[in-house]
This record gives structure tokens, sequence and C-alpha cells, in this order.
């Protein structure tokens, strides 16, 4: 039990206690304290002498002052000097008595030394508990004693720290819930190598730490205490002691749970959820998932259908995406974020998934209900930097400790956050381990990496005389390249299974080359197994922004993607960074009429998901939502009610993508060679006069399918493709014109048979009817 006390102030030697302030509710018992409570008749001891037990002078003013490194060296039970029992000495802010209980009940008053000090010499060794009475309380409060309790983080933990190797560190620092020598109660370590002393404060002792000093274990920066009788949901704070004497409140950096924002505090927390996906888990490694159908819904929790919490979401979610056919969910970022609007971009609670949506575990059943309905789940994490909110990471312990210390490097230029130090090996060791963390204790089956691009650069948004070459005199973040290659690593080695993709924007070699493969860069690669295709998304947008008598002079906008598209293991990304701010949902920023429009987003999403590469499409571009996002209304649902009048449109739209991927999946030409130039074959990809692209993909047998994107409002017959000549007769297996999807209804239902007349380089070509503005799928009967 951990006594409650009102306020920092001081109380005068001899001084009444004053009485917590009425505002405050009384003290709270914690579990199990009636078990403890003493029996009437229980023998009292002798009255204490307290001349020679009282806390030395030096002691005190730094105890008092938040100055302490090792207050265990004082507090507690010790041995008496000559040998002859055992000194006691608490620290108990605001209380009029303490008396010494032990082990047989025998009790032993303090004497009251003032300030909130109490000291006595026992008669001989003993492990004793404290009884403590509060003016204004009725009933005396009896709690273990905090400081007669060894390190409870062991000297293995400690030396991994400091190597910045621990790859479990979540399981060392932070809050956890424990019981040490019976007792059981929650263990509080925190790294703060510059602090002058640590304080642990929370809603256990009306957030007044001076009853309750951290001590510092040794170089390693860290510092540690046992509270005894705290337990789940009780909310604290670490109040550090800066290097000039000032005091600041942090929460705890590796905290599992926080308060619901605006609220800071950190809360105590222990995952009670059983999982039951493990027959998930053990098959997520079977097959490579760069030879696998990986098609991605893209999510904002918070706002894809507002109001609903976790376990709301996971009646919902997971139905709607099996509905759609997507293989995967990706989450926007899902981490503790103080600012909405940030949409989880700008994190403070690394280790713990927002509370604004419920608890850890209530998250973990979302994710379980994903797996059980068969859908992978991704999720956005942002190591590139991190918001400047003084009751977080900035200058946790008072001097720069996250973020660098060079101030040309600490501060990000674009976002007004702060750098991480990614040379800094408890820095880098803080973010590996928070990678293995989701992937480990959230079942998180992939990471997208945010903005890599402004960790690998020095002179990222940086103008001349704002940065430092790096000692090779390059603009390369070195540090950050060695952490995502030892984060990539770090994660593959441990999860079986999961996949981490790069958002970078540059032409940067090897993003997805393993770590141990060096480039021509001479880095090696930084080992993410996808990335982001900024490239193809930016041109082919531009391309379907035109009108199409205009399409003609940009049709290289379209095949420029083939020209590197095995240089890195991509994915095709429509995300939510191409649909807000202006720039327009996607069947917005096409010109034409209302049907012009569709047509072409439908022929658009013909041509990505036949196009080599994974595929990512943002929530509400799915059913061609008019509107961009909105954070705050999330998708315009009411687009697909029956009772809309145009309705149909958008469910056209919407039943094409799941028919899509339904076609997409069983079609392994579409995704076995994904990283194979072998897998893909022009048709024509000059045809810019049609507005024609056609091509061949082929799985690892050598079958084929044949796409062929037709972005002009005309119906093009008899319009000849070249064709492998073996295969006598060609099926459509998919149209983006048919009239269930809102198209025209060109289409070809019986299969075409070859024409031996030669086209394209090859001996025997079809004769197609091209439908306007769509996208047409075949294979051979």
């Amino acid at each position: 039990m951990t006594p409650r006390s009102s306020s920092s102030r001081k109380i005068p030697k001899k001084a009444k206690p004053q009485k917590p302030p009425a505002v405050l509710p009384a003290p709270k018992e914690e579990p199990g304290e009636a078990a403890l409570a003493l029996t009437p008749d229980a023998p009292a001891g002798p009255a204490a002498a307290p001349s020679s037990a009282a806390v030395p002078d030096g002691d005190r003013h730094r105890l008092l002052a938040g100055t302490h490194h090792d207050p265990h060296a004082v507090l507690g039970a010790h041995p008496a000097p000559g040998g002859s029992g055992c000194v006691v000495r608490a620290l108990k802010p605001h209380a009029s008595a303490v008396v010494a209980v032990d082990e047989d009940g025998t009790r032993t008053e303090l004497h009251a030394d003032g300030e909130g000090f109490f000291s006595a010499v026992l008669p001989g060794p003993t492990r004793h508990r404290l009884l403590v009475t509060y003016p204004g309380r009725d009933e005396p409060l009896l709690c273990e004693e905090p400081y007669r309790f060894l390190p409870a983080l062991g000297d293995l933990d400690l030396h991994l720290i400091g190597e910045g190797r621990h790859e479990e560190l979540w399981r060392a620092l932070g809050a956890r819930i424990m019981t040490v020598d019976g007792v059981t109660g929650t263990r509080f370590t925190v790294w703060a190598p510059n602090a002058r002393g640590v304080r642990v404060i929370g809603g256990f002792n009306y957030w007044d730490g001076v009853g309750h000093p951290m001590r510092s274990l040794g170089a390693t920066g860290v510092w540690e205490l046992f509270l005894p009788g705290v337990g789940e949901g009780e909310l604290y704070k670490y109040e550090i002691t800066r290097p000039d004497g000032s005091l600041s409140r942090k929460a705890d950096p590796m905290a599992r749970r926080t308060e619901v924002p605006p609220a800071t505090a950190s809360v105590v927390d222990a995952s009670h959820y059983e999982w039951q996906d493990a027959d998930w888990l053990a098959h997520r490694a079977d097959r490579p998932l760069h030879e696998a159908p990986f098609s991605v819904y893209e999510v904002h929790l918070a706002s894809w259908r507002p109001g609903l919490t976790y376990r709301q979401l996971a009646e919902e979610l997971p139905a709607y995406v099996k509905e759609t056919g997507f293989t995967h969910v990706e989450l926007m970022p899902v981490a503790e974020h103080p600012f909405g609007g940030s949409w989880g971009y700008q994190v403070t609670g690394f280790y713990a998934p927002t509370s604004r949506l419920g608890t850890p575990d209530d998250f973990r059943f979302l994710v379980d209900a994903l797996h059980r309905a068969g859908i992978g789940v991704l999720m956005d994490w942002v190591p590139a930097h991190f918001p400047r909110d003084e009751w977080a990471l900035a200058q946790f312990d008072g001097r720069p400790l996250y973020e660098h210390g060079d101030p040309q490097r600490a501060a990000h230029p674009d976002w007004g956050t702060l750098v991480f130090d990614f040379g800094r090996t408890e820095v880098r060791n803080f973010l590996v381990a928070n990678a293995t963390y989701w992937c480990e204790e959230f079942h998180i089956d992939g990471l997208r990496v945010d903005a890599v691009a402004s960790m690998l650069y020095l002179d990222y948004s940086r103008e001349y005389g704002q940065w430092s070459p790096n000692v090779y005199g390059g603009r390369e973040d070195l540090d950050a390249v060695r952490f995502l290659q030892e984060m990539n690593a770090t994660v593959y080695r441990r999860n079986p299974g999961v996949v981490t993709i790069a958002e970078e924007s540059t032409a940067w070699d090897g993003v997805t080359r393993p770590t141990d493969q060096s480039g021509p860069g001479g880095f090696g690669g930084l080992g993410f197994g996808l990335k982001w295709n900024m490239g193809w998304m930016h041109d082919s947008l531009e391309y379907v922004a035109k009108e199409p008598v205009h399409r003609k002079y940009h049709h290289n906008e379209m095949t420029f993607s083939m020209v590197y598209a095995y240089s890195e293991n991509y994915v095709l990304p429509i995300s939510h960074d191409e649909v807000v701010h202006g720039k327009q949902s996607l069947v917005s920023k096409i010109p034409g009429d209302w049907w012009q429009r569709r047509a072409t987003v439908r022929a658009y999403l013909g041509f990505m998901w036949a196009h080599p590469g994974k595929q990512l499409l943002f929530m509400g571009q799915e059913f061609a939502q008019g509107s961009e996002w909105s954070e705050a209304s999330g998708p315009d649902w009411w687009l697909l009610d029956p009772d809309y009048p145009a309705q149909a449109d958008h469910r056209g739209v919407k039943d094409l993508v799941s028919e899509l991927n339904a076609v997409y999946r069983g079609a392994p030409a579409l995704w076995q060679r994904d990283t194979d130039p072998g897998g893909f074959s022009w048709v024509v990809g000059d045809a810019a006069e049609d507005n024609v692209l056609a091509f061949l993909r082929y799985d690892k047998e050598g079958a084929p399918l044949l796409a062929v994107s037709h972005f002009s409002p005309a119906v093009r017959e008899d319009y000849r493709l070249g064709v492998p000549e073996e295969f006598g007769a060609w099926q459509e297996v998919l149209n983006t014109d048919a009239e269930r999807f809102g198209g025209s209804g060109i289409t070809t239902p019986q299969p075409v048979k070859t024409d031996p007349t030669a086209a394209h380089g090859r001996p025997a070509s079809l004769r197609l009817t091209l439908p306007p503005l769509a996208t047409v799928w075949l294979r051979p009967v």
C-alpha cells in the first residue's frame, strides 16, 4: 500500500501535519489491505529513540529536493551501527504518525523527525510493514515499505540496455505489474541519464512524488522503484529533476497505455487477452509475400466509422474487407498521439495504442478478428520524428535525449517536430524494440515505415548552410541507414512472415535489397520487404487527370514505370495523401462528365491491379467517393445508401473492386512473379494515338494473362494485339465496362480465337473490341 499525500509542501519540524485538501478524494484502500489490518490486541513495542536514527542532513536535503540517486541506501531498514538491531527510516509526507509493524505483529512507533521523515532503532533485523496515520482519516493505512526491495531489474537487462541491444525493451522499462518477494505491485523503470533525480507521481500519491524517489541503477541511466500495492489502471508520470535543478513532469516513454487525450498521464496496464489466431500465425510465412497476392485497404480507424471503438470496429471492418476482397488492411498510425488532426503521424506514446478507441486489449481484439477473417494487418509506424510537447519525449531529462544534440539535425524544418538521434544506441534500441513490440505484442503482420526519405538525407528540406555533410562528405545520414538496417534485420529475424514497407520517395538505391548485399552506393541494402512506388503514383495520376484528347502527349507517364519496375519490390499506392489537402478524391481528379469520370476510375483500377507490384487503395476510393477525405467525418457511406439516387453508380465501382480482388487472387500471373522481369512483356506500349496500353503477365508455369487498358472514350473495333501463338482462344475474365459496374456493357462473353496474323512482334494475334475508358483482362481457354 502506498500512502496518498496532497501536495509538495514541506512540513516543518514538530509542526502539525496539514490535512490534504478537501477537493481530493479520500485515499482508497488497495486490494488486499483488509487482510493486513491489525487486530485490536496486537502487541505494542517500545517508544522510538530518534537521535541516532534520523536521516542525515545531506541525504534529507537531497531527498526533499528530488536529487537523491540512491534513496534505498537511506530509507527502509538498515543494520544499526555496531551491528545491534536495525535503523528504520521512512519518508511519508503529510503523515502524522508512522508505526513499524513486525512480522509477528509487534508495533514500534517511529519518531517524527519533521518534513515527513520518521525513524527508529529496532531491536533486531526485521521485515516490517508501515502503519501510516494521516490527519482526517479514521483508520491508519498498512503498507509495504518500498525501500526494502532489491532492484527488480536484472543485470542482463541493464547490460543489454547499456549496449543498446535489448530487443524486448518493453519488458525491462516502463510500468510492469509483478510480484517481488511475495508482494504484488508495479515496478517503474525509466531511462533518464541526465536527471539529477527521478520520482514517481500518480493518483496513488496525489501527484506528490516527495515520498517516492527512484534509485539510479549505475551508469545505464536507468532509474527504478518497485511500489507495492500499485496496480492496473493507476495513472502515473515521472517527476524529473533536470540538470539545472528545475522539475518537469513527463509521461512514460514506454507506457503501454495512456489516458484519453487531451489528458496526458500514463496508465499502468497488463494484458489479459487470449489470442485465437494461432492458425493464422502458424501459416503466415508459408508462402513468400513477394510471390503471393497482396492488395491493401488503407484505413484511418477513428474515421472509418466515426464513433466506433476497437471492439465495435471488429464487428464491421473484417466483414467489409472480406466482402471487398482485400488481403490486408493498413492502419494509419494507432500509436498514441495528442492531436487527432495529425492522423497519428506525430506520436507521443510509441508503445501505446491510442486510447481514443479503447484499451490495448481492445486493439488486440480487433487484430485478432481480422486474422480470424483471413485478413493481414499492417500498421503505419513513425520513427522519423516526434512532437515537441513538453510532457513527452522532448528534452526528456532536461537535455536533448531522444532528439539529436545538434540543433540543425534535431529540428524537422517541414513539420515543426524533432528528429530522433539515430546514432545514439539507446535511442536506436528504443525504436528497434518498438518495431518488434507491435509485431509480437499485437500480432501485427507488417510495418509501413513513414517518411523514410526524411531520415536518409541530412539535407532533407534544408537549404545550403543548414546542414553538415557526413564523415565522407556526403548528404546521407549514416546513422539513419544503420538504424533502418538494424530494425529490418531484427524484425525479420524475430517475426517470420512479417513485412516492412518503406514510404521512400527518392531514388535511393537498395531500399528493398537485403542488408548484407552492397549496392552502387556502398551502403548495403536497407532491408525493407517492399517500397511504395511514388513515381508510378505521381505519373499515372497526372495522366488520368488530362483530357482524353491530350493523353497521347503524356503516354510515357503510363509506361515509364516499367523502366524501373524491378529495381525494387514495389507497392502501387493510392493513399490518403493523394485524396486530401486540395488534391481531390480519385474520381474528382478526372475530367469529363460523371459517366466518364467513373469509367476512367474503373479503367485505372484495372490497369493498377494488372501492373507489376502490389496494390494499396485508401478507404472511400473503392466506391468513387467524390469529396476529399476528412478525418472528422470519414468516408461518405451515404453514397451507398439504397435511397440515394446515384447509389448504383458508386456501388458499381465498389463491386468492380471486389471483382478485381477476386480475379486477382485466382490469377497467379498477376502476383507470382512480381519481382521477376520475366513475368512481364509489353504487347503494345507505344499506342499513344489510341490511348491504349497492353501487356502480358506470366505465372511460374508460363501461363499468361493479357491486360488491355483503353483510356479514350471512343469504341475501337477489330483492334489487333499480338499474342503467343500456342494458345488457340482467349476468354475475357474481367471487363471494367460491364453493366453491373456502371459501364456501357461492351463486353466479349464468348472466347476470342487466335488469328495467325502476326502483330507486335508475335506470330499470332487477337482482334478485340475495346470498350470506351475500360480495362479488359483475358486468359487462354
